[in-house]
């Protein structure tokens, strides 16, 4: 009988050390399994962020190319109906699909041409100031903020570091009572986001920047392309003239023909109750601003960049990338 218990004995404690060996190795195989799994997701990632790039560029080559071609043979009329804007670039694979498309960004305040570049700085641009400051009274701020604003965001672009009469230069950001410490640009803006360290823009609200403003690469006169505006823009249009109505201003973008408008003389033609005498800035009639929105789809992934192209002597450039997914 004591035999016989010491065998059970025995047998109990080598069935559960066998348990947990078979335990223990169903662990071991989980994280190994696990690991394997994350190894082969990440690989498999890697992969599609090289093949994301890599077509990212191809596409934008194709773009370069298209810009090229047709603003070379036409520079002078483009509305929401050209070609470079409906005819996409659209690839399909056993994997997935490429779809680029090519958009006019022309059609907003280029938050840079408020100043002008001379050869040893960047001075004020009064004509532009006026459309911000008939832009800025259209959405009902406050004098006070707008005088800021105009100062602040010079002050910020301007080579020198004598703060103008409401701006704020250097020692202003990176003083005891501001965190972080930041300096002037001394440059252009690159992104709009830039804005969004001046405090005026956050006393005034960033949705009336957002709306309205883009920084495009240049400090020339604010202009606009017509053909692409829509009614959202109605703000914008009006800041164009001295005392042009929100609801003439949507009016005039409304009944827009689809085919577009060539030239100033057309335009007063189809209103002619409305005066064009345009003040603060320049009407156009085409664009050389472009976003090039590519979106890529591979399997479970996907991932999106947006291309920003100008075109200057007879040439289009990428100005910048952002890329979403990868």
């Amino acid at each position: 009988s004591q035999t016989y218990c010491m065998q059970a004995k025995t047998k109990g404690v080598v069935l559960i050390s066998v348990l947990l060996i078979v335990l223990l190795l169903s662990s071991v195989a989980v994280v190994i399994g696990n690991n394997y799994l994350i190894s082969l997701k990440r690989a498999a990632f890697l992969e599609f962020q090289t093949i994301s790039l890599n077509l990212f560029r191809n596409i934008e080559s194709l773009a370069l190319r298209k810009i090229n071609e047709e603003l070379r043979f036409n520079n002078i009329f483009h509305n929401k109906q050209s070609a470079l804007f409906l005819n996409d670039f659209i690839f399909e694979t056993e994997k997935g699909r490429i779809v680029g498309h090519i958009e006019d960004i022309s059609s907003c305040f280029n938050i840079n041409a408020m100043v002008k570049q001379t050869d040893s700085n960047f001075i004020p641009n009064r004509k532009t100031i006026k459309a911000f400051r008939r832009l800025m009274e259209l959405k009902r701020v406050d004098n006070s903020l707008v005088d800021e604003a105009v100062d602040q965001i010079i002050d910020w672009i301007d080579l020198d570091s004598d703060p103008r009469a409401f701006g704020s230069e250097d020692y202003y950001y990176s003083g005891p009572l501001n965190t972080p410490k930041e300096y002037t640009g001394k440059r252009l803006f690159y992104s709009l986001e830039e804005l969004k360290s001046l405090p005026a823009v956050r006393s005034i609200g960033w949705n009336v920047f957002d709306d309205n403003f883009c920084t495009h690469p240049e400090s020339k006169d604010f202009s606009i392309n017509i053909n692409s505006l829509d009614v959202g823009h109605a703000y914008l249009f009006s800041s164009l003239f001295l005392d042009l109505a929100i609801s003439d201003s949507e009016y005039i973008i409304t009944n827009i023909p689809e085919e577009g408008i060539k030239s100033l003389v057309e335009l007063s033609k189809l209103f002619p109750s409305y005066e064009f005498d345009v003040v603060n800035g320049t009407i156009k009639f085409s664009t050389n601003a472009f976003n090039l929105i590519t979106k890529i789809e591979f399997d479970e992934y996907s991932s999106e960049s947006i291309s920003t192209i100008y075109y200057d002597n007879n040439n289009s450039y990428i100005f910048s990338r952002i890329y979403n997914g990868i």
